[in-house]
């Protein structure tokens, strides 16, 4: 697992999607810090490591990211951690839009493309 705090390249992600799931690599994206975990077996995983960073639960948000897809859905929201019903969101996608905006900003400034 390794926190991105600066840029990573797209091949470097596929690279890692390879080496686990085949086409997606899960991440866990802090968007207080705008940092994420990439390269961990399970979301729970790379979130353990942002809270041993300091990160704060209600800032993280677990996403799968398909590194060979050119379209927009490149970032898939779906993660067991996102599953918050003491917070309003009910499913394991993002449920609030200005959320699923800062996720994908965040991303978008991390992955050089």
């Amino acid at each position: 697992m390794r926190i991105i705090d600066s840029k990573i390249s797209i091949g470097e992600l596929k690279e890692m999607a390879k080496q686990t799931f085949g086409d997606l690599i899960k991440a866990v994206v802090d968007i207080k810090k705008e940092v994420m975990v990439v390269d961990g077996e399970l979301h729970s995983d790379e979130e353990d490591l942002l809270l041993q960073n300091n990160s704060k639960q209600e800032n993280l948000w677990g996403i799968n990211i398909y590194p060979g897809n050119k379209s927009e859905d490149w970032i898939e929201f779906d993660s067991m951690i996102n599953l918050r019903p003491f917070s309003g969101n009910l499913t394991r996608s993002v449920d609030n839009q200005k959320t699923r905006k800062k996720i994908i900003e965040i991303v978008n400034k991390l992955v050089e493309k």
